[in-house]
């Protein structure tokens, strides 16, 4: 059988042109994925902590105490590599672990002071790495890139079922029993 070509399928015909950038563009995010992976996962300067467990930290200060299930949700991570990083961060005193008020079995996690200093130090890293990335684009360029991939980051926001990270969708609601 065929397959159904895309204007039958409800979906509307792309210039051969644009088809060609949104296949090159498609192409390009596998690699821009792997990039982003092996930077998480470089140790954060100086201290030797590993960095994919450092961005959980950046959730959980923006979005305040969560379950670290709904944490997972949140970084759309797997809970059992969550749970790894979570240890790893209650250890290192980055974040600790309060009695949910809603139920006493469960547990939220809270950014200590330690961990709000970690994520300051981080930012300010990254802000260097890419800075130094990008000394030799125009200020046009970074202006360019920085709006075009901030909306596409919305784009794909807006594409999952629903993102608490989204900035239309409604703070992340509180967990009941």
């Amino acid at each position: 059988m065929s397959p159904v070509p895309p204007a039958a399928a409800g979906i509307p015909a792309v210039p051969d042109d644009r088809a060609a950038e949104v296949r090159r563009l498609s192409e390009q995010m596998p690699r821009f994925m792997r990039l982003v992976h092996a930077f998480k996962n470089i140790p954060a300067a100086g201290d030797g902590r590993e960095r994919a467990a450092l961005v959980l930290l950046f959730p959980l200060t923006r979005l305040g105490p969560l379950r670290q299930s709904t944490l997972a949700d949140v970084v759309h991570a797997d809970p059992s590599t969550v749970s790894r990083h979570v240890a790893s961060l209650v250890e290192q005193g980055l974040v600790q672990r309060v009695a949910d008020e809603t139920d006493g079995r469960a547990t939220r996690l809270v950014v200590t002071d330690a961990g709000r200093a970690a994520v300051e130090r981080l930012a300010e890293e990254r802000t260097a790495q890419l800075g130094a990335l990008l000394t030799g684009w125009s200020d046009a360029d970074l202006t360019a890139l920085t709006g075009l991939f901030g909306r596409l980051l919305d784009d794909l926001t807006a594409a999952l079922p629903s993102d608490p990270r989204s900035p239309s969708a409604p703070p992340v609601p509180r967990e009941n029993p």
